[in-house]
């Protein structure tokens, strides 16, 4: 068909992205389920160490929870062959960094070879998922002033980023919080958007973004 003069795209073009968009939300709604976790595979070393921080800021940004980190491959503890030590020694000062830094890791030992069959599955002693951890929470918290004014706090979970890693950007009544890599939008809480940002800090595996009440918006006391 065309509209005014202009050719309009074929009706299964609008079919498909209908498609499209109902199966991107069937997906979404699975990953934003209380019940889904995510679990981690990597084998320890520098390389695999940067991808489970980078995996696991991503995911702490999106709400997404953690169940494991499956340590995989892990090398004999010691080792005649110095080759073969010194690979293991790196992947041990890995593994002590993950299990001070993770509440769950399990250490799977290399075979030898790569797995093929149920019977070398079996071998890897790997346990059935667990029962899920507590959904991920962004609470918003009240936090009196000196001067007997109050502003709110919305603490945002984001373990292991730095400073150097954060971003945000207000938007309306939305919050762009960019964390190395990765960035979202957020809708901010109907409280926080009667209110301004009045700062911003990381304590404790936490961002903590302070709101200020904008008098404009903010119902006057009587």
């Amino acid at each position: 068909g065309r509209l005014a003069g202009v050719p309009m795209p074929a009706a299964w073009l609008y079919e498909a992205a209908a498609r499209a968009e109902d199966e991107l939300g069937a997906v979404q709604r699975v990953i934003e389920g209380p019940g889904t976790t995510v679990r981690l595979v990597a084998e320890p070393g520098p390389a695999g160490a940067d991808a489970v921080r980078a995996a696991a800021t991503g995911l702490a940004l999106h709400g997404l929870r953690t169940d494991l980190l499956v340590a995989n491959r892990i090398l004999p503890d010691a080792s005649p062959d110095t080759w073969l030590a010194g690979l293991g020694a790196q992947q041990h000062k890995t593994l002590d960094a993950w299990e001070s830094t993770y509440d769950h890791v399990v250490r799977v030992p290399h075979l030898g070879r790569d797995p093929r069959g149920t019977d070398d599955l079996e071998a890897l002693g790997l346990t059935a998922p667990g029962a899920a951890p507590a959904p991920a929470a962004w609470p918003v918290t009240e936090a009196p002033e000196d001067d007997g004014s109050h502003t709110y706090v919305w603490h945002i979970p984001l373990p292991s980023v730095t400073r150097e890693e954060l971003g945000l950007v207000r938007r309306g009544d939305e919050l762009v919080v960019t964390a190395g890599p990765h960035r979202r939008i957020v809708t901010l809480p109907s409280a926080l958007r009667r209110c301004t940002v009045a700062g911003a800090g990381l304590r404790e595996g936490e961002l903590r973004v302070r709101f200020a009440p904008d008098p404009d918006l903010w119902p006057r006391e009587r």
